[in-house]
Formats: structure tokens, C-alpha cells, sequence
């Protein structure tokens, strides 16, 4: 679970440090808003964004029983968020797996791509997808409404 934040901190920590060194110099503005800089892209890459995960085994007995796709991710993987921004609220509809945090959906992840722990992936209707287009996905959770 920490290396989920070292990202985030080390952010944080910088931006501040940053905002410190333009605060002696006496620009105080730009300290502030170096500092919101760094904090919002540390939030960006916090798992804050991410709907709650739950384990693998969870999210297929879910998904079996509601159709939803599983979404295999990992904190600081920029294609992760991108999936995630790009799905706004749908994104909440979604069965979401940390694979830092769920060793069994790190190992459902390399049985479907080769061996590597490639996310986003993102199971429907039992076939696994490797980096889906948000749209397409997007188009999935449509096509479960209707």
C-alpha cells in the first residue's frame, strides 16, 4: 500500500520545498501557486481518484452477476488515469482492482497479458482488453443499460 503514495509525497514534497525556495526569494504568489501545481498533480496521481477497490475475486463475482467490466489498475500509471478522467462518473459503475493491493488480480493480470502486469486492463464479459480505448469502454457500460 505505500508505494501506492511515494509518488503522491514525493510530489508534494518537492512542490514544497520548491515553493519554499520561491517564498525566501519574494515572490510569494508564485510559491502558491507552484504549491497547488504540485498538489493537484500529486491528487492526480494518488489512488484518491480511483473509485474503492476491491479484490479480484470480488469484482468477477460482481461482474458475473452484473455484467459490469473489471478494470485492472494501479496507482501512478498515467493510462489508468486517463481511463479513469475520461470515464467521469461512469467510472463509478465500474469494478475496480489495485493490483498493488490484490496479489490475485496482479496475477490475473499477467495470465492475460503474457506475463506482464499491464493495466489498464479491463475484463468484459470474461475477455480481457489491455489498454481500451475510454470511449469503447464507455461504450460497454451503454450497451448494459439498454
Amino acid at each position: 500500500m505505500t508505494r501506492a503514495w511515494i509518488l503522491p509525497i514525493l510530489l508534494v514534497f518537492c512542490g514544497s520545498a520548491l515553493a519554499a525556495g520561491l517564498t525566501v526569494d519574494g515572490t510569494p504568489g508564485a510559491a502558491a501557486a507552484l504549491l497547488l501545481a504540485f498538489v493537484l498533480l500529486a491528487g492526480v496521481n494518488s489512488p484518491l481518484i480511483f473509485p474503492k477497490s476491491i479484490d479480484a475475486l470480488e469484482a468477477q463475482r460482481r461482474s458475473a452477476v452484473d455484467g459490469r467490466p473489471v478494470v485492472f489498475w494501479r496507482p501512478g500509471c498515467q493510462y489508468c488515469v486517463r481511463l479513469r478522467i475520461r470515464l467521469g462518473r461512469s467510472a463509478r459503475k465500474l469494478h475496480w482492482v489495485d493490483i498493488w493491493r490484490d496479489p490475485a488480480g496482479a496475477a490475473a493480470v499477467r495470465a492475460a497479458n503474457d506475463g506482464n502486469e499491464t493495466v489498464p486492463t479491463v475484463i468484459v464479459a470474461g475477455r480481457p482488453h489491455t489498454n481500451p480505448d475510454p470511449a469503447w469502454v464507455r461504450e460497454q457500460l451503454s450497451r448494459l443499460r439498454g
